[in-house]
């Protein structure tokens, strides 16, 4: 409730009135918090809790210096550094990793040539964040240091060592491979390294509004090799370009940069070698952290497309320099079936059981047989149903939605059931159990319980692709209008 007040505050100090509407928005595995906030006018914005002091602070101030050159990037309306939070221009919903999905199912093929101009705008506009944008940026404020220098190398190294290669149980001499690691560290140190490095150049952190591409996350930016963002772009493991792609666009990205200064192509290439491999190591280590030790089963997803990545690097021109111990780890990957197979995608056969139930009459039967589950309370929420204009309406109907999305707490509420059960789901995959239940109960079943039910269920269904929900409203049949309609012969 207090984040929510302090977003709706600066709402207020920007518009001159409070929102009508804040919304929730789905995170990606960051600690912050973002919330869709819209105003009677249809003015919205999105609104940011961010815990991380230092990390605000950067993207804040990238985010004044990209507009004050015409980078595109979200207009920052209002902001409060000291509670962490600030009110930004809203993008929004579609990334560029959203519309290469929806091409390919559109479309078919590996790469449908529908989205290609998308990439080539985006290729085109890389050069002007590290070029332009890094003549204006406060290197001060870097996050967590002003240069990807030979120790933030090392930590993406290590990032990989211990929470990919330990975790998935791939064996590497310690010694050896740590030599190995300060060998590469020096060679990419020899690459430029005067520009801006966006960090995070990647499909979900390019948003695509009426077909153009704005940029957001890049909180993590400081000075580097331009190679590195590139490389995080082409070699991003689940959109999964197919090497003439990534050949075409490279070739497009360098044809834009030297519009900003002069490039030696060859030189170019051969450290590019060694910064996808490196960027592709700190992928990695996300997936592992995020995947084998949180279990957060979308993460393990994307390291079956990402030791693709690696195998082509091998097969086509090997490793930059001679780093024998770095070597035989990426073979042990590639050879790995688990890794490809059964470690990286869920397992079959998970039922989610979710029900809405009137307290009135008792707790809901358990029908799956697994004897257990969730079962929220909603009754501490405001009840629709007290209004003569929501009696005869349910959950589903978009009065009693409207009505619920407008009360501050049952955000909050949705915030916390959403947590607990996608960590529950993401736990269960990777287990490989196959019935969770969630049920919700409030006075009469028809209206908070209903909602969320359904909203759960729609939230499931869009998130996790491969596993059932199945939907019960117990007192479906005692709804006035579900009861109507049976006395009819509806």
């Amino acid at each position: 409730m207090n984040v929510q007040k302090t977003l709706i505050r600066l709402f207020e100090e920007r518009f001159g009135k409070a929102p009508s509407t804040v919304l929730p928005i789905e995170g990606d595995g960051s600690p912050r918090k973002m919330f869709r906030l819209v105003g009677d006018d249809y003015e919205t914005t999105i609104g940011v809790i961010g815990p991380d002091a230092e990390e605000n602070r950067a993207f804040l101030s990238y985010s004044r210096a990209f507009r004050s050159v015409g980078l595109p990037v979200p207009q920052i309306f209002a902001a409060d550094e000291s509670a962490g939070a600030y009110i930004e221009e809203d993008l929004g919903d579609t990334t560029l990793f959203d519309a290469l999905t929806s091409a390919r199912k559109r479309d078919g093929g590996d790469f449908p040539l529908s989205i290609l101009p998308v990439y080539r705008r985006v290729v085109e506009e890389l050069p002007r964040f590290q070029v332009e944008g890094g003549k204006v940026v406060d290197y001060t404020v870097a996050y967590p240091r002003a240069a990807f220098d030979r120790q933030s190398i090392l930590w993406d190294l290590n990032y990989f060592k211990y929470h990919f290669l330990k975790l998935a149980q791939i064996p590497f001499n310690e010694a050896r491979l740590e030599h190995d690691f300060g060998k590469f560290a020096s060679f990419l140190l020899r690459a430029d390294r005067g520009h801006f490095l966006y960090r995070d150049f990647q499909s979900k952190n390019i948003m695509l509004r009426d077909g153009d591409p704005w940029f957001i996350d890049y909180q993590g930016g400081r000075r580097g090799a331009l190679q590195y963002d590139i490389a995080s772009l082409l070699y991003d493991a689940k959109a999964a370009l197919p090497e003439s792609v990534r050949e075409q666009l490279l070739n497009h990205y360098l044809d834009a940069l030297s519009r900003h200064l002069p490039v030696d192509r060859e030189k170019f290439k051969h450290f590019y070698r060694g910064y996808v491999l490196v960027r592709v190591m700190q992928a990695m280590g996300a997936y592992g952290y995020r995947g084998f030790f949180e279990r957060k089963i979308r993460f393990l997803q994307s390291v079956p497309p990402a030791i693709d990545n690696i195998e082509r690097i091998m097969q086509k021109e090997g490793l930059p320099i001679e780093l024998p111990e770095l070597q035989a780890v990426f073979e042990r990957i590639c050879e790995s079936r688990t890794l490809r197979q059964r470690a990286a995608r869920p397992q079959p056969g998970l039922t989610v059981h979710l029900g809405s139930f009137s307290y009135k009459k008792g707790y809901p039967e358990d029908t799956s047989g697994h004897g257990g589950g969730f079962v929220f309370d909603l009754r501490a929420l405001h009840n629709p149903g007290r209004y003569a204009e929501y009696t005869e309406l349910c959950g589903c109907d978009a009065p009693v939605i409207d009505f619920l999305e407008g009360v501050p707490e049952v955000a909050e509420y949705w915030n916390h059931v959403r947590g607990l059960i996608d960590n529950q789901v993401e736990t269960y995959l990777a287990r490989g159990f196959t019935s969770l239940s969630a049920y919700f109960g409030c006075t009469g079943g028809q209206h908070r319980s209903v909602y969320f039910a359904e909203r759960l269920a729609r939230h499931l269904r869009e998130r996790f692709p491969d596993i059932n929900v199945a939907l019960h409203h117990r007192e479906e049949g005692s709804w006035p209008a579900r009861r109507a309609l049976a006395e009819a012969g509806g």
